[in-house]
């Protein structure tokens, strides 16, 4: 379990930080879109956004079309700031706090997409915790971004684990068959580059 003093951390950020001040912000996901799109699935997928936070994808989600959609973030602040950013539009969207290695879904999901979450989890206990919801929740896809090997080794204070394609895939290939992975190169809004893996799984 992720202590309290990780979910403070979260709290504080997003209570203290706007979106122009940390560096996962970006104005327009497009490798997740594309890899959501490429899916093939309905617009009535059902699709969670995993440390979604007060990320864009949501609402570019609902501008393409997408119906069924959850965001999930360790942070309610977070959650609070997307909310108020997407006005009534946000009563489209279903909002679950929790940490994500204490998660229970109440349903499964056609598409799990988390960028820039799994790679806080840096110790086994947490990546099988995480692994085995997964295994247990996802129909269909499984979109993971990760710093790659060439990418920071920490983040907003806080270590992580980096991944290169072969490592991400042999995290889940138990459950799940790598489809593409790419690596991709992350401007933040100070004009600092890191370097993500993003792989895409099938369920076996």
């Amino acid at each position: 379990m992720i202590s309290s003093d990780n979910k403070n951390h979260w709290e504080n950020v997003y209570e203290t930080k706007n979106p122009d001040q940390v560096s996962w912000t970006q104005k327009k996901p497009q490798t997740s879109l594309d890899f959501i799109k490429s899916s093939g699935l309905g617009k009535d997928a059902s699709i969670i956004d995993i440390g979604g936070g007060d990320s864009n994808l949501v609402d570019f989600l609902l501008e393409e079309g997408y119906e069924n959609i959850t965001v999930l973030d360790i942070s309610a602040k977070s959650l609070e700031k997307a909310q108020e950013r997407l006005g009534d539009a946000a009563s489209k969207i279903k909002w679950i706090v929790t940490d994500i290695t204490a998660f229970e879904p109440t349903e499964s999901y056609d598409i799990w997409h988390d960028r820039a979450a799994f790679h806080f989890l840096t110790t086994p206990d947490q990546v099988s915790k995480y692994t085995n919801i997964a295994e247990k929740n996802v129909n269909h896809f499984m979109i993971i971004g990760t710093f790659s090997k060439n990418g920071p080794t920490k983040c907003s204070g806080l270590d992580i684990q980096q991944y290169d394609e072969e490592s991400l895939t042999e995290k889940f290939e138990k459950s799940f068959k790598k489809l593409q992975c790419i690596t991709e190169d992350h401007t933040t809004p100070f004009e600092t580059v890191q370097n993500f893996v993003f792989c895409c799984f099938k369920t076996h």
